[in-house]
């Protein structure tokens, strides 16, 4: 890659070691993109997630329902500047990181370097995953660590596909950190994001056989540190946790669901039960939307101080539907998932379109929620809106997000099911392509994201597949991408290295 010739930048260009070019001018790029976007929308934008944790830690109400540890950024970005842009600003920063990253990565698999850049920056330039970087939102570091994870791996695998996977030097250790951190975000950042790990473990574990125990480590070692945060340490320091009806919403919604269909299936006193909760007609009406939990647990009808009281009584209740129609329940949370497998929104009268965030938060900062004269008199209050650095570059950058919402796109733009079947594609035909082992590992992360809105999920929102859509557009360079190393993965491994052992490698490998 080569910087038009300004003398000045052609001579610090020149300075610059032809194998970390690659990397620097990624990172360069994608950091000024981001800078425009966070300076358009500068603090950062907010949704009603972000205005939650701004309550939980200037009023001591910490909660464990969202990341504890995103609040605690929250709260130290508040405490050390009084505002919420540098923690927004560190999340731009820390992206264009990972994307120099991952355009190394691709350049491990033969992709040649400037559609290696060119698929990193187009992140940083189209609307839904530029402006989803400068959310206040925990899914953000989420999403980083995520593509953080993918990167390593590919790191990883290129080392067997080279035949040296049983090596053990520099590189190896700093790409298995990296592993390990991009796993640690992914459990720390989102409650459910362990089921990231636990389905992306026993791919690893296949593809990369001889780095089996550091794999381990790597993902088992974060689920660990979660669970012991949530059970200990979190209940230890004070931190409260989510009330039942919040925990176990998406059960009452299958309730609903099979009430809906099989009324002539509950009994007397399931009816009972039901009807302290909430009225039958709530629970046979909005409640049994299977597309979106929220329906089910409005309050009112549904007494969700109740639901919580007697949350046994219904779990029970929900083990006997489960008994009685499986393929309901099941359909049922299929049906809540479609985000992470259907293609096309469901029908926008039931919610089922996709939800997409506003990057202003509403004027009255969501009058109706509990909190919200705590904030109204907060300290805070006045820095809880959008103050652009350039009106203009706001109205640009505004324009240019609510243009790319046309319904039309939406599938191609803010659905990551798309997304995840072009990956799988394009990293099993590379696979068919070149023979080479270890291409499998590509889809864990990727899977493991899918998989894991598919088990609970309460609603289409856009941001909880936000993952797939970059690792997508990234993987997209693979399709030409010609490897100079390795053999035909039918060889055993055993024999593949210690003849690779014996060949010169084609380019020395990265150091960033």
């Amino acid at each position: 890659m080569n910087f038009p010739r300004v003398p000045y930048l052609s001579r610090q260009w020149d300075r610059i070691p032809e194998r970390r070019r690659l990397p620097v001018a990624v990172y360069a790029a994608s950091q000024v993109m981001f800078l425009l976007w966070w300076a358009a929308f500068y603090p950062g934008a907010l949704s009603y997630d972000s205005i939650t944790y701004v309550w939980h830690v200037t009023t001591g109400n910490w909660e464990s329902n969202h990341s504890v540890v995103y609040d605690a950024l929250v709260w130290l970005s508040l405490n050390t500047t009084g505002d919420l842009a540098v923690l927004t600003l560190a999340q731009t920063i820390a992206m264009s990181a990972v994307l120099a990253y991952t355009a190394g990565t691709l350049r491990e698999w033969g992709v040649r370097q400037r559609w290696a850049a060119v698929a990193a920056v187009a992140l940083t330039v189209a609307p839904p995953t530029a402006v989803f970087v400068i959310f206040v939102w925990k899914d953000v570091p989420f999403v980083i660590g995520g593509i953080l994870a993918f990167a390593a791996v590919g790191r990883l695998a290129a080392r067997r596909a080279r035949g040296r996977q049983a090596e053990r030097d520099r590189v190896f250790y700093r790409d298995m950190g990296l592993l390990f951190l991009g796993f640690l975000a992914l459990s720390v950042f989102r409650n459910n994001g362990i089921l990231v790990a636990v389905v992306a473990a026993p791919i690893l574990l296949l593809s990369l056989p001889r780095m089996r125990r550091w794999l381990l480590a790597a993902t088992a070692v974060p689920v660990s540190l979660f669970l012991f945060l949530t059970t200990v340490f979190y209940p230890a320091v004070g931190v409260t946790t989510p009330p039942k009806d919040a925990v176990y919403a998406f059960f009452y919604a299958d309730i609903a669901v099979a009430y809906k269909e099989h009324p002539g299936y509950f009994t007397k006193e399931d009816k009972s039960l039901m009807a302290d909760i909430a009225p039958l007609s709530h629970w046979r009406g909005r409640a049994g939307n299977c597309y979106n939990a929220d329906w089910a647990m409005e309050s009112p009808p549904m007494n969700r101080s109740m639901a919580a009281e007697r949350n046994d009584e219904l779990m029970a209740l929900w083990r006997r539907v489960l008994n009685r129609t499986p393929d309901v329940v099941i359909g049922a949370r299929v049906c809540r998932a479609h985000i992470a497998w259907a293609v096309f929104p469901g029908p926008e009268d039931l919610r089922a379109h996709t939800l997409l965030s506003d990057p202003h938060t509403s004027k009255t900062l969501f009058s109706y929620l509990k909190w919200n004269d705590d904030i109204k008199n907060s300290e805070y209050r006045p820095i809880l809106k959008i103050r652009p650095l350039n009106d203009s570059l706001h109205s640009l950058a505004d324009f240019s997000w609510r243009a790319s919402k046309v319904p039309q796109l939406q599938w191609l733009l803010f659905r990551g099911a798309i997304w995840c079947y072009a990956t799988y594609a394009i990293v099993l035909l590379f696979r068919r392509r070149t023979r080479l082992a270890g291409v499998p590992a590509l889809l864990a992360v990727t899977l493991g994201l899918q998989l894991t809105v598919l088990a609970a999920n309460p609603a289409p929102l856009w941001r909880y597949m936000i993952g797939p859509i970059f690792i997508g557009v990234l993987v997209l360079p693979l399709i030409k991408a010609k490897p100079r190393f390795g053999g035909p993965s039918h060889r055993t491994p055993a024999t593949t290295e210690k003849k690779t052992d014996r060949e010169p490698e084609p380019e020395p490998e990265p150091v960033y």
